[in-house]
């Protein structure tokens, strides 16, 4: 399967993902269990945390403290609070009853969400929660359905938070993941999901009517993160499924498992990435009809429609995102983007892929050169043809104060260090 990459609207056919090399050479190191984690030279990664249940998004204090948030809670407890002692990090406290994916620290506040509601607890100058029992409600009535369900939140620098609310559907079909079932005429939940919406951090239980529908179009967003060189939020979209299976006259099995691209977007307000109408194909290099609304594989759709940042290969989860701005890396990093993925389910008859970081240069906010693998082999072999396969599963992305980053791993509760020191 080919590595595609989009810049500036050109698609470029890059090395296989199977065969693909470091430019600056390569270094193997053994975390456990027999995986070995492949890195460009200089950096190094080590386990600072196992057994933590399913941790899912993360967020670093300046004093290298931090919270996870766990998929579904431990022993009710949905956050945890960890410190680092002799290169390890425990577990010291846990609360919040409740599961979800997102975490975020800002301005002396942890805010963290369910699949329904964002909450807020005040920090001390210890950066520890001041009472676990009693968080402030910020957001609530989030629609949640049987799938996408998880709410990923991001703050800006004018206290306003972003919270994807994924669409309880693959494509809007009137009967949901059934072969030749049409799409439902305008996709009505979209008026509550399938987007991106803002809410303010200092007014507390808002609901729909007292937030702002961001952007719309978007199946599903795990990973997002706000860009501060160009002061603009930036979000990985999870792109539709089965099309050859709901629609086997117009697709075959190959372009089942290598389309749509996964998409990362730069949004500005009012923005539409076209889902359910319409799904991103990165070989014709443009937005295609969807078939429930007519489309048959080749119909472009509406030029209403955003174009992605970039385009990923298929299926691939994209579920952590971030913008590096540290010091430690070497300043090809500096300003670019992380993306964690959680690897596929759904690429069959080709091999499953993902479950590593990618990266992607930056310069003045704009990509700057074709993504690259960074850290691979978290899945422990380069042969799954199933995500259950998987030793661990890359999910959520954190910078430390050095300017080390964190990987969360939600299949054995794992968290990674990656390091540089230019050995």
């Amino acid at each position: 399967m080919k590595k595609v990459l989009l810049i500036g609207g050109l698609a470029i056919a890059g090395l296989t993902m199977t065969s693909y090399t470091f430019a600056q050479g390569e270094t193997n190191i053994t975390v456990a269990d027999g995986v070995k984690i492949t890195l460009p030279k200089g950096f190094t990664t080590n386990i600072v945390a196992e057994n933590l249940g399913k941790p899912r998004h993360l967020s670093i204090n300046n004093d290298g403290s931090m919270y996870v948030k766990l998929a579904r809670p431990v022993d009710g407890k949905g956050v945890l609070y960890l410190k680092e002692s002799n290169g390890k990090y425990k577990v010291v406290n846990g609360f919040g009853n409740y599961g979800g994916t997102g975490i975020f620290i800002k301005n002396g506040y942890l805010y963290a969400s369910s699949n329904q509601e964002v909450f807020r607890y005040k920090l001390n100058n210890k950066n520890e929660v001041i009472d676990t029992q009693s968080p402030e409600t910020i957001v609530t009535g989030l629609k949640m359905g049987r799938q996408h369900e998880t709410k990923s939140i991001v703050i800006d620098n004018n206290d306003n938070i972003y919270v994807n609310v994924g669409a309880y559907s693959n494509s809007c079909q009137e009967q949901d993941r059934k072969t030749g079932s049409k799409g439902i005429p305008g996709c009505p939940l979209l008026d509550s999901a399938g987007g991106i919406w803002q809410f303010k951090t200092t007014k507390l239980n808002q609901t729909y009517g007292q937030g702002v529908r961001y952007a719309t179009g978007l199946r599903n967003v795990v990973g997002l993160d706000w860009n501060h060189i160009t002061n603009s939020l930036f979000v990985m979209q999870h792109g539709r499924d089965q099309l050859n299976t709901l629609f086997p006259e117009l697709y075959d099995a190959k372009a089942n498992a290598e389309l749509p691209a996964e998409c990362l977007y730069e949004l500005k307000k009012g923005d539409n990435a076209g889902w359910p109408f319409a799904y991103y194909d990165p070989f014709q290099k443009k937005n295609i009809q969807a078939p429930e609304y007519g489309g048959d594989g080749k119909k472009p759709a509406s030029t209403a429609f955003i174009n992605p940042t970039v385009a990923f290969p298929a299926h691939l989860a994209p579920n952590g995102l971030l913008f590096y701005t540290g010091n430690q890396f070497p300043a090809k990093y500096k300003n670019g983007a992380f993306i964690a993925f959680h690897g596929s389910w759904n690429r069959t008859p080709e091999k499953q892929e993902g479950f590593y970081v990618a990266f992607v240069p930056f310069k003045d906010g704009k990509p700057a050169g074709e993504w690259e693998i960074f850290a691979n082999g978290f899945a422990g072999s380069d042969n799954i043809t199933s995500a259950s396969q998987a030793v661990y599963r890359p999910c959520g992305l954190a910078q430390g104060p050095d300017g080390s980053i964190y990987v969360t791993d939600d299949k054995k509760g794992t968290i990674f260090k990656i390091s540089y020191n230019g050995k």
